[in-house]
C-alpha cells in the first residue's frame, strides 16, 4: 500500500510540473526539481547512462537536460561511428531524414561554447559543433577511446556512468559502417528513448572524477599561483583565479602552459609560455625567422608591428596589433612577445587581449615574466623592466619586397636553403651569422619604407630578382667545401651584376664623353 502511495504521488508531481510548463513556466526547467539529474539513453544495443558536470558548462548540461526531457533525442541514431574514437548522436534529421542530411540537423538555438578543462578520455560526453565555436545545438559524441586532441576545443559536460554503459559504447562503436562512417543497419544503433531519473536511483553507478588538464598549482603569499614543472624545468607564478592548464602539445609552436583570464567584451586575456628547441640557431638567426615569419601577415595588414627590441643579449620583445574577424565580428587584438634563448632552449612568454583591455592586465603578465625561473640553471631572476639595451627591428626586406608577388615561392625556397643546406655545415653557419649581423643593419629601415611606399617595394623587388636567381645555386651545396665553392660564386655574380657591369657602363659612357 505504501508503496502504491508514493508511485501515486512521484506521478502526481511529476504531472503538476509538466502543468506548470504547459502553462508558461517554461523557465523553470525540469532537472532543477532533480537534486542530480541522470539521463538514461536506451538503445537497441542497451543503456547509456549519462552523469552531467554542472560546473564546467551550466549551459549545456541544462540544454541536454531539456533536450532530453522533452523526448528530442527519442528516435535519433548515433548516425557518425568511428571505432577507437568516438560515437555521434542526436541529429533530429536520422529519424526519417535524407542519410544525406544527417549530421547537419539541430534545434533553432545554439549554446555558446563552455570550454573547460575536463580531458577527452574514454567515457567523456561532448558536445558536436561546426567551425564555429558557439554553434553547439543538440549533436553530442560519446569518446570511445582517449582522444585529448579534442581537449579544449570542444564543450564536455558529461560521462557516461555505468559497467552497461561502457559496454553499450563498445557494441555501437563496432557496427558496421559504410565509408562515411554512417552504419549500415541504422536500426542498430536508434536511441529507442530517453528518461530523466535522480542519480540516487541509479543502483550500479560508477564513481570517478574527470582527469583534468589544469595543473596542479601552489598557493603564496600573494595569491598568485605558482605553475613549477621539473619536466618542463621551469617556474613562474600565474595571476590568482585565472585557470591555469597545460594543454597536449600538437606542435613546436603550441603552448606548453596557457593562462586563461576571466573574458571581457567577449575576449579571454591569455599568458603562455611555449618552450622549443633553438635547433642550435643564435639569437640573431632566431630574430631573423621570426621577422621572415611575421612578414607577410605585416604587408597584407592583418598584423601591425608596434615595436621590436632587444631587451638582452638573450631576450627579444615583439609587441603588435592583430584584426580577427569571427562570426563577422572584428576584434582587435593586442600582442606581446617575449623570446629568451638559454643554452639551446628557446622560450616564450606571450600575452593578447582585446586591444582596449590590454593594459588593464598587463601588469599581471610583467609579474609572470619577472618572476620566470629555469630551475636548472643558477639562482636568478631576469629584470626585464630595465632594458641593457634596445635595437629596433622593423622586418625583413627580402619577404616584404617578395610577398604577394612572383617571387615568393624564390623567397620559400631560399628559406628552405638555409634551414636544409647553410645551416647544416660550419662554413653555412658562420656566414648566415655574419649575414644577419650586417643584413639587419639596414633592413628594418628599408622595410618600412616598402610597406609605405608601393613603388619603393616594386623597386626593391626589381633590385633583388638577380640575387634571388644567383642564390638559388646554393641549393646543390650540402658538404661544407661545395658550401664554401658556390657561396664564392655566388658572392662573385653579385659582385659583378652589382658593381662590375654598373662600373662597365660608366666607363662606357666616359669614353664617349
Amino acid at each position: 500500500m505504501r508503496y502504491f502511495f508514493r508511485k501515486l504521488l512521484k506521478q502526481f508531481f511529476i504531472i503538476f510540473i509538466l502543468t506548470l510548463f504547459l502553462t508558461g513556466f517554461g523557465n523553470y526547467a525540469y532537472a532543477e526539481f532533480y537534486e542530480d539529474p541522470v539521463v538514461i539513453l536506451e538503445t537497441n544495443l542497451g543503456e547509456i547512462t549519462i552523469t552531467f558536470f554542472p560546473d564546467d558548462a551550466p549551459q549545456h548540461v541544462q540544454n541536454f537536460i531539456k533536450l532530453s526531457s522533452a523526448g528530442f533525442y527519442d528516435g535519433t541514431l548515433f548516425h557518425r561511428i568511428i571505432p577507437g574514437f568516438m560515437i555521434q548522436g542526436g541529429d533530429p534529421n536520422t529519424i526519417d531524414g535524407d542519410s544525406n542530411t544527417w549530421g547537419i540537423g539541430g534545434p533553432d538555438t545554439n549554446v555558446a561554447e563552455e570550454f573547460n578543462s575536463i580531458k577527452h578520455n574514454r567515457g567523456i560526453v561532448s558536445m558536436a559543433r561546426s567551425a564555429d565555436p558557439n554553434s553547439a545545438g543538440s549533436q553530442f559524441f560519446i569518446v570511445h577511446k582517449d582522444s585529448n586532441f579534442l581537449d579544449g576545443e570542444y564543450t564536455v559536460f558529461g560521462r557516461i556512468a555505468t559497467q552497461e554503459s561502457f559496454e553499450t559504447l563498445d557494441k555501437i562503436a563496432n557496427v558496421k559502417t559504410d565509408s562515411r562512417d554512417k552504419p549500415e543497419e541504422p536500426e542498430q544503433v536508434r536511441i529507442i528513448k530517453t528518461s530523466l531519473v535522480e542519480m540516487s536511483e541509479i543502483s550500479n553507478f560508477i564513481e570517478s572524477d574527470p582527469e583534468r588538464i589544469i595543473v596542479p598549482i601552489i598557493p603564496r603569499e600573494t595569491g598568485n599561483q605558482i605553475f613549477e614543472s621539473q619536466e618542463l624545468d621551469v617556474k613562474f607564478s600565474a595571476p590568482e583565479g585565472w585557470l591555469l592548464q597545460q594543454p597536449t602539445k600538437t606542435s613546436p609552436d603550441s603552448p606548453d602552459i596557457a593562462v586563461v583570464g576571466p573574458k571581457v567584451s567577449g575576449v579571454n586575456p591569455v599568458i603562455s609560455l611555449t618552450i622549443s628547441d633553438s635547433n642550435e640557431k643564435s639569437m640573431d638567426e632566431l630574430i631573423s625567422e621570426k621577422n621572415n615569419n611575421l612578414a607577410e601577415a605585416v604587408y597584407s595588414k592583418q598584423l601591425e608591428i608596434i615595436s621590436q627590441k632587444k631587451i638582452k643579449s638573450n631576450v627579444y620583445q615583439t609587441e603588435a596589433v592583430g584584426t580577427f574577424v569571427p562570426q563577422n565580428i572584428e576584434y582587435k587584438i593586442k600582442f606581446i612577445e617575449v623570446m629568451i634563448l638559454s643554452e639551446q632552449t628557446v622560450y616564450t612568454f606571450a600575452y593578447s587581449n582585446l586591444l582596449e583591455n590590454f593594459e588593464n592586465e598587463l601588469p599581471k603578465f610583467n609579474d609572470s615574466l619577472n618572476s620566470f625561473e629555469i630551475l636548472s640553471a643558477e639562482p636568478s631572476r631576469l629584470n626585464f623592466s630595465e632594458t641593457t639595451s634596445e635595437e629596433e627591428i622593423g622586418g625583413c626586406l627580402i619577404a616584404t619586397a617578395a610577398y604577394g608577388s612572383e617571387l615568393a615561392p624564390q623567397v620559400q625556397m631560399l628559406r628552405e636553403i638555409r634551414d636544409n643546406q647553410l645551416m647544416n655545415t660550419e662554413s653555412g653557419k658562420s656566414f648566415m651569422s655574419g649575414f644577419n649581423e650586417l643584413y639587419y643593419t639596414f633592413s628594418p629601415t628599408i622595410a618600412d619604407y616598402e610597406r609605405e611606399n608601393l613603388y619603393f617595394k616594386e623597386a626593391v623587388k626589381l633590385t633583388i630578382t638577380p640575387m634571388l636567381s644567383t642564390l638559388v645555386i646554393m641549393e646543390n651545396a650540402e658538404t661544407e667545401s661545395e658550401v664554401l665553392g658556390l657561396g664564392l660564386s655566388v658572392i662573385v655574380l653579385n659582385l659583378g651584376m652589382y658593381l662590375g657591369i654598373p662600373a662597365i657602363v660608366v666607363i662606357g659612357i666616359k669614353r664617349k664623353i
